[in-house]
Order: C-alpha cells, then structure tokens, then sequence
C-alpha cells in the first residue's frame, strides 16, 4: 500500500462501516471541522476513530502533471436523505448520451454538486463538456458507442464548493464536496452516502463521477468499490478546470481497466512480496515475461501511443525498484499522458464486462414471424455473422436488419432458431481470455 496519511477524529462517533468498501470520504464533516473546529488547511471530523479502522483511502493529485498521492480520511457518517426529500427537482435523473438499453451498455452517471436549483442547466453543460473530454481520449473515443451518460441533479442550497477558494470557505450543499480534505488543498472529498442515495437513482450505473461546480484544480479517486448499486468505481473533479477530467480518466484505469498505478514512492525501496495481480505491474523483466509469456509479454517491443516501446521498465506499483511496468511515463503514472499498449487493451477488455458488442433492437424475449425484420445495433467495424439453426448464412454477412424468410427459414410449420454472432476485431486486444468478451451472440425463436 502507498503511503497515506491519517488525520485524528475530534470526538468519537457511532461505529459504522460505510457500504462503500473503500470510498468517497466525509464532506460535510470535514466541511465543518475546517471551519469551526481546525486552523486554517487543517481538516478535523467527528465521526469515526481512524484507529479503530473507520477510514476510506483516497487517491488525490497535487496539481495537472504531477504523480498521485493517497490519504486516509474519515469514514461517512448515517445518510440523512430526509432532509432533501422535499427539494424540488433533486435527485431527477437527466439523459444525456443515448447510446442504448442499460443492460447493453456502459452506464456513467455524473451528480453535480454545488449547484443551486436555478444551475442545474449549467450542471447539464459541464456534464456535456466533461465527457466531450473524456471521452476524446484513446480507447474511449474508438468506443463511444458503448456509453450511456446520465445527469443525476442534486440541488445545493449554495452555489459553489468547500475549500474555493481558502480552507476557511464553508458551502451548504448536496455532497458536501470539500477541498483541504486531510489539510490537502486538492484533495476534493465528499460525502460517500450521499453519492449512493443519488447514484441509485439512475436505472444501471456503472461508473460514478462526481462533478464539483468549481475552477478550482482537484479531485479524488476511489477504487475497489463495492456499492449497493452496483457501480464500478468513482471520480471526483472541479466542473470548470482544464486538467481536471484528466483525474477522471486515470481513477477509470483503475475501475474499468483494473490497472495498477505505475508512479512509485523513494522510500517503498524494494518489493519482495508475490507477483501483483494487476496487468500492467510485475516482477519479471521483459526477457522473463517472453520467456514465461506473462502479462504484457505479446506487446513487448511495440511502439506505444505514450511514447517510446513496450518493455519492462522498473519502478510502479508504488516501489522504486522490484517491480515493472510496460512503458516509461503512461497515464497510470502521469496525468496529460496516454494509455499505453497494455493500458488500452485492459480499458477496452473493461469497457465490454459492462458493455455488449451487439445489442437488439428487436427483442429475443419473444418469438419473431418468419416474415418479420430483425435488426441488430453495433459499432463500427464490428463483424456481424447470420445463422439459421446454426448453419451461417454468408450472403447476410455484416447486415444489420435482416428476413428470417429471405435467410432460408424454412415454411414448414416448426420453430427454427435465428442467431447473430458479433465480433470486435481491434487490433488493440491480443489476450486471447479478454478477446472473450469482444463476441456475443443474440438468439431469436422464428415460428411460422
């Protein structure tokens, strides 16, 4: 584990685990313990002992370039979701990607906060313009059509945010975001159960980002989180800083892509324990990945999009020396940069846990007429390939809408099955266990 650092709880509260195994941390608390209870950058919370093992940990970056730090901070109190029950419009949930069923896609849900009731059209364009950003970085933009956004509106009583601009500045608002959580001033906190009483409201979520209505640099990541709704991990980040949807796109390579960070601190030393689990981290060096054909040992001596070839380069996983990673300086190690080789493949092997490579437009809940349309949705470049009881019908190849009757379905009174076979054939995938997940077949019952 990174360094971390742990900041002492002011009186000792209820002992409750958040329902985020490790999560967002304490706005509100925080919020207020900096304002009423601590000096200036001096961040203090009743709640929870950290002693006794009431913390979250976070991952925060000091400023755009810079590698990741991590901190300890409180865990979130009770959910006191009463209070805002009566808010109007809070909790609506907004469209703004379409791109399919929930069940066949990737579903990211932003939850604004800060902003007031009369900004929830401003929040509606930061998400816009968030994603534009995010979703114009590599694999992310090849694969758009697996993403649905949602807006979640949590209506603030004040606009604006703890901690923007001084330690000293103390919002009401849905969240309780709050920067100077622990004493760091980027470090950008909110409320954990607040996040989950606004997450569930959309239908699927998979991916939460929590979008601070500031131009303040900050954020936070929270991995490894097991929630209620079933979400696969979380982001905080200002709504108007440049850099900012940097930290969302890092924090998603360890959510979706499952990938190790690749910076390392000096005083880790060196790593003695068992070969990581993650895919971008290990204790071989690249002539013993080859040799045992380990973890990214099919890219090793390609070029990559972040700059020079894939190897085994040591230092990641927080340890100076005893582990590698593929290349020099990705974005798991630096914010600006790109994914690397191995980085991509683990994103889009992750973008298709949650995300189908075909989805039906016509439903194969039910049985379809021999005479009838079915059609099909798919991304670009995806290869699609007919049957008909099994027997793959070649003039249908790549037809998104087809006739059962004009694939040969026989009229001779029985049911007969109708199958299509989609295939995501990148280059950016060599693992042959993760090219699992770039096939799925839909099935239809065709009766007379």
């Amino acid at each position: 584990m990174p360094p971390t650092r742990r900041i002492p709880a002011r009186t000792p509260g209820r002992a409750r685990r958040t329902p985020l195994r490790i999560a967002l941390a304490t706005g509100i608390a925080l919020a207020a313990g900096l304002a009423a209870t601590g000096p200036a950058g001096t961040a203090t919370a009743a709640g929870p002992d950290p002693a006794a093992g009431q913390t979250q940990r976070v991952e925060y970056f000091t400023g755009p370039g810079g590698h990741p730090r991590h901190a300890e901070v409180p865990a979130s109190d009770a959910l006191s979701s009463k209070e805002r029950s009566e808010i109007k419009g809070d909790g609506d949930v907004v469209p703004i990607v379409q791109a399919g069923p929930t069940a066949s896609k990737l579903d990211v849900v932003f939850i604004g906060d800060g902003y007031t009731a009369a900004q929830q059209e401003d929040f509606h364009a930061d998400v816009r313009a968030k994603w534009a950003k995010i979703s114009a970085v590599e694999p992310y933009a090849a694969y758009k059509g697996l993403f649905n956004v949602w807006a979640v509106d949590a209506v603030s009583r004040q606009s604006g945010v703890s901690g923007d601009p001084t330690s000293g500045t103390v919002k009401d608002t849905a969240l309780g975001s709050a920067f100077f959580c622990d004493g760091i001033e980027r470090l950008l906190c909110v409320d954990t159960n607040k996040v989950e009483s606004y997450a569930k409201k959309a239908a699927d979520p998979d991916l939460v980002i929590v979008l601070a209505n500031s131009t303040k640099y900050g954020g936070a990541g929270y991995n490894d989180i097991t929630s209620p709704s079933g979400y696969d991990g979380i982001a905080t980040a200002s709504s108007d800083n440049a850099q900012s949807d940097q930290v969302a796109v890092h924090e998603t390579g360890h959510s979706l892509g499952k990938l190790a960070d690749e910076y390392w601190y000096d005083e880790y030393g060196t790593y003695t324990g068992a070969e990581p689990w993650e895919a971008n981290t290990s204790k071989l060096t690249a002539a013993q990945l080859t040799a045992q054909k380990k973890k990214w040992y099919r890219w090793i001596g390609q070029t990559s999009p972040d700059g020079g070839k894939v190897g085994a380069y040591e230092g990641g996983g927080y340890y100076p020396r005893g582990l590698y990673r593929p290349t020099s300086d990705s974005i798991m190690r630096t914010l600006g940069r790109e994914f690397n080789l191995p980085g991509r493949e683990a994103m889009i092997a992750g973008f298709h846990r949650h995300a189908s490579v075909v989805t039906a437009i016509t439903g194969t809940d039910r049985a379809v007429r021999r005479d009838a349309k079915v059609a099909v949705q798919a991304a670009d470049g995806v290869r699609l390939s007919w049957r008909v009881d099994g027997r793959e019908v070649r003039q249908a190849k790549g037809e998104s809408v087809v006739s059962p009757r004009a694939l040969g379905v026989p009229a001779d009174g029985r049911t007969h099955t109708l199958s299509v076979r989609a295939t995501d054939p990148t280059k950016s995938v060599r693992d042959p266990q993760l090219r699992t997940l770039l096939t799925d077949t839909l099935t239809w019952r065709v009766t007379r």
